[in-house]
């Protein structure tokens, strides 16, 4: 065999290879395609790739889980946590024990492995850029328009200087004041013992700096009232604090306040119009509000068949996979008896669609399907009550 004869077999092996390896891409290519079809219309209502929702985040669950576990639990879940899967049990409990629905007689193997490599493939999708660098030159300008706080230690010197001045006048001010004390207190003698001085308000600020708290407690004279006891109770004529007289003279002030603003000048408002005003302020907030789940709604059942019709597509692509496809209930609650845990009529069909029972499962909707959308699959499952669909799950809830 010659040589050039052993480079032209390396060259075709090589150039195999390289075929095989792009058909191989291009063939994952396409089952991710595949599986993200199968996703939306199956997955979609309760996993995301990047967050929990109903169920946990799938971003790299074929790291952690092995394919074959995957496919078994799709396929029936309820079976593999009764049968004791400890992996099976640990999502049950970590996602409010709400059972995944079973897609064994909907989705073959190589559907499963359609939907694996779709999020095989986004999750290697690097993580989008958290903003733009216009938005970060905006976000710098405001930072740089925004008040910075300034530490006392980074204020001007003058500033520190005006300060200190000002300190140092205050306690000389405060000196001074008590040598003049000092100084003239002897000069007063047994005087400032005097009744009409001590009753003073310099007399009262004088012994309060000396130790007398009279001018707060008030003075116990130990003298009895009257002559009158009660079991050997006696009254005494003791005065009553003064700080206890002055809150009631104040008291007094402030009533006669009150009195005046609330009901002479009627320049204020009573308790009850405050709470009437702040309940129509409220109540005008929540009518401009599109997300008030208390607003008050008045729509009416669509009836025509375009309508019922969009409402059916609505629902077999974003409810059967937790109602099933005849609405008869799986994961979550049989749609066509007469039994209702959030309503019945088609205002409360339609808030309960918008804005979810989280605390159940029941994801909201209102920002994946217009108001138009919920509607439409509001009255498509009104349309379906009576229908007795096979193997439909027990009522819940109230009779409407």
């Amino acid at each position: 065999m010659s040589w050039n004869t052993v480079k032209i077999k390396k060259g075709s092996l090589a150039l195999a290879a390289g075929l095989l390896l792009l058909g191989t891409t291009a063939v994952q290519a396409q089952d991710a395609v595949e599986g993200k079809k199968i996703f939306d219309a199956n997955c979609s209502a309760c996993h995301s790739i990047e967050t929990d929702v109903v169920g946990p985040a799938l971003k790299d669950v074929h790291k952690r889980r092995d394919e074959a576990w995957i496919k078994k639990f799709v396929k029936n879940s309820t079976e593999m946590i009764q049968s004791g899967d400890p992996t099976a049990k640990e999502v049950f409990e970590k996602y409010g024990k709400v059972q995944m629905a079973s897609f064994g007689g909907q989705l073959s193997d190589s559907d499963i492995d359609n939907v694996i490599a779709y999020v095989k493939e986004e999750s290697e999708k690097p993580a989008a850029a958290a903003a733009t660098p216009a938005a970060d030159s905006g976000t710098e300008a405001e930072a740089a328009a925004a008040p910075k706080e300034v530490s006392f230690m980074e204020l001007p010197p003058l500033v520190h200087i005006t300060i200190a001045l000002s300190g140092i006048i205050v306690l000389l001010i405060i000196a001074t004041l008590i040598m003049l004390i000092r100084l003239f207190i002897p000069m007063l003698g047994d005087s400032i013992y005097d009744e009409d001085f001590r009753s003073s308000f310099a007399g009262r600020v004088l012994f309060l700096m000396r130790g007398d708290a009279t001018v707060v407690t008030g003075k116990a004279k130990d003298e009895i009232h009257s002559n009158h006891d009660f079991d050997g109770i006696q009254e005494y004529d003791n005065d009553l604090p003064p700080w206890w007289k002055y809150m009631f003279y104040v008291s007094i002030v402030f009533a006669i306040g009150y009195m005046l603003h609330f009901h002479v000048f009627n320049s204020g408002l009573l308790q009850e119009q405050e709470y009437e005003l702040e309940m129509q302020q409220a109540a005008l907030f929540a009518a401009s509000a599109d997300n008030d789940p208390n607003a008050v709604t008045n729509f009416e059942v669509l009836t025509d068949a375009a309508a019922l019709e969009s409402g059916k597509s609505t629902f077999l692509t974003n409810c059967a996979a937790c109602h099933g496809q005849e609405a008869q209930g799986t994961v979550g609650p049989n749609l066509t008896d007469e039994y209702w845990l959030h309503g019945g009529n088609v205002n409360d069909i339609f808030k309960t669609v918008k804005f979810g029972v989280p605390a159940k499962g029941m994801v909201p909707w209102q920002g994946k399907l217009s108001k138009d959308q919920i509607l439409e699959v509001s009255s498509y499952i009104l349309s379906l009550q009576g229908t007795n669909p096979a193997n439909a799950k027990e009522p819940q809830g109230e009779k409407q």
